[in-house]
């Protein structure tokens, strides 16, 4: 396999509010026979998601990093470490987590020029990643040229509050209201994620310390909206923010817009109200799919996404 292991020094992560690590594992797959500067596409690992797992083997499988060995891209590809304290930083800069925004936009992609040959750049994502693929894709298209976004969080004001009554609940009946409490259990040792309430609390916490600098969206008592901090939260919506990026999703070479149509968070529907405001936006090159399934399983999606990621860049 042509892929190498490297480790990035973070200035951006340096000092994190969490102690997280400065120093980052990078895994770069790259042509061995390389003669030209090529597009580099930078892959972002979803929630809970550490860069190594990409690597996990499974019975009778290929692993994701193997099947795009396969492929052969006339790319770089490029595995990027986002992983914290509490799972996950949504790629975006807060107060409660650290700068990974700039740690990816300046860092990574940063580290990467400098060891590489590179033409241009692209974005790939499933979850959160999609997430970041879409939010850096609006927000730096003097940095990414295309980007590809598998039921990435979208659609903020029909999506997450499904999922505040139950993590109100969840708070109230078993930690007295307290996210700490539930922290606290959740990293004693039992076993996690072993039962429903684990990942919706562990999601809606790490999503809160990303958007809202750590404080809920929502009363614990009652459910209710914060109005102020879900206005921080929705600030970060994709949808949202398409209508006012829309000059770089018009410019873009290559956007890539797909979910699980029984995606059981519902994000089927932020990627279809993602994909008719990219339209709304004037964007061309658009590929748009509900396929069958639902939000687990999809990272076999990127082995379609990468290509076409690839050929828009180089063309």
């Amino acid at each position: 396999m042509s892929w190498q292991e490297l480790l990035v020094e973070s200035d951006a992560l340096r000092g994190n509010p969490l102690g997280d690590p400065e120093r980052r594992p990078l895994f770069v797959w790259s042509r061995p026979d390389q003669t030209r500067p090529l597009p580099a596409i930078f892959l972002l690992s979803p929630m809970t998601g550490r860069v190594r797992s990409w690597f996990n083997v499974s019975p009778f499988e290929a692993t994701i990093p193997e099947q795009i060995d396969a492929l052969a891209l006339d790319a770089i590809v490029v595995l990027v470490d986002g992983w914290t304290a509490l799972g996950g930083s949504q790629w975006i800069d807060s107060e409660a987590i650290g700068r990974y925004g700039t740690y990816l936009c300046e860092d990574v992609v940063g580290f990467v020029d400098r060891h590489f040959s590179v033409s241009s750049r692209a974005l790939a994502g499933r979850s959160s990643g999609g997430f970041g693929a879409m939010v850096w894709g609006m927000l730096r298209p003097d940095l990414f040229s295309g980007f590809a976004t598998h039921a990435g969080d979208a659609l903020f004001d029909v999506v997450y509050p499904a999922e505040f009554a139950a993590a109100a609940q969840a708070l109230r009946n078993l930690y007295d209201g307290s996210m700490d409490a539930f922290w606290e259990d959740f990293l004693s040792g039992r076993p996690i994620f072993g039962n429903r309430t684990d990942p919706l609390l562990q999601n809606v916490s790490a999503a809160a310390a990303a958007f809202s600098g750590g404080v809920l969206p929502f009363r614990v008592d009652t459910g209710e909206l914060v109005p102020e901090a879900w206005a921080q939260w929705r600030d970060w919506d994709p949808v949202r923010l398409a209508a006012t990026h829309a000059a770089a999703l018009r410019d873009a070479k290559a956007i890539w817009i797909d979910a699980g149509r029984s995606d059981e968070y519902f994000l089927d529907l932020g990627a279809t109200a993602f994909y008719e405001a990219v339209q709304n936006a004037g964007a061309t090159d658009v590929h748009f799919e509900l396929h069958e399934g639902g939000h687990r399983g999809t990272n076999r999606r990127l082995l379609e996404s990468l290509p076409f990621l690839a050929e828009r860049l180089a063309g």
